[in-house]
This record gives structure tokens, sequence and C-alpha cells, in this order.
């Protein structure tokens, strides 16, 4: 762990080379694909592409999403995740494994919701670098945005 947060250092501080990093992008498929966002599955996968390597592209969502949203999602090259419960609960876990152990150098997470913001603290205390990645300006978690290390808004 210490290895990781001390090459995140040196690179910021011009010590170590360049390398690309590995991107993590979790999806909160609930939350982010609503009436009242146009969000599209090309846009979040092209997000995560600008912040590096993506080595893990999931999207969560619940027993009632659609199949074509299912197909759809698996067409562009995203993982499907479905819970049969809150998907907030299998995110966070499955965040908190992926920064843990080393998968990834960045988390990417695609969601409104402030229940992420414990996710994001602990990425970036284990030497994740971190992202907030809001469906819209309306609703935004402003709590997420300032404990992410970077905030992107789609459609900005």
């Amino acid at each position: 762990m210490f290895d990781r947060v001390r090459a995140r250092l040196a690179r910021r501080a011009g010590t170590l080379p360049e390398t690309e990093p590995t991107v993590g992008l979790l999806v909160d498929g609930p939350n982010v694909f609503r009436d009242e966002f146009d969000v599209d599955l090309n846009d979040l996968r092209d997000a995560a592409r600008d912040l590096g390597r993506v080595g893990v592209i999931r999207l969560y969502l619940d027993e009632h999403a659609t199949p074509g949203l299912i197909q759809a999602a698996e067409a562009r090259g995203f993982e499907v995740i479905v819970t049969s419960g809150d998907v907030d609960v299998k995110l966070a876990v499955d965040a908190t494994a992926l920064c843990g152990d080393g998968t990834i150098d960045r988390l990417a997470i695609g969601s409104r919701d402030t229940d992420f913001k414990p996710v994001l603290e602990y990425a970036g205390t284990v030497g994740v670098e971190t992202v907030a990645i809001a469906p819209g300006t309306y609703g935004r978690s402003d709590a997420l945005r300032n404990a992410a290390d970077e905030a992107i808004t789609l459609g900005d």
C-alpha cells in the first residue's frame, strides 16, 4: 500500500516516468440512467478512456433494468452487474476491493449519490486517484465532487 502512495507522490513530483494509469469506471445505473438526464453509454466510456487505460468498466443495475439497456451496455464493453437489492452496496464493495488489491490506479465513479464519498476517501488513502462523474448539473453531489481528486460533469 505505501509503495503505491509513494509512487503516486513521486509521479506528481516528476521524479518517476509517467505511465498511463489503469482506470476503473463503476457506474451507478439507477442513479445515472434517469429520465431527467440524457446520458449516453459511449460518453461514459469515452470519459474513462480520457483518464487512462480502462482496466475495469462496470455498470451496476437493479432487477428493474430493461433488457435493452443491458444489451446496449454489453455491446459497448461494459461488464453488467445486476443485483436484486440496492446497487450502491455492491458497487461500494467492488470499488473498495479494486482499490485495495492494486487492480486500478484511478477510480472513476459515475453517480450523483453522496453515499460513495467514503469510497473515494478510502481510495485516496491507499494511493488511488479518484474521479467523480456526474450525469448532469442537476442534482449532482457537491460532497462527491469535493471528495474526488477530479470531477467531470457529462454534457458540460
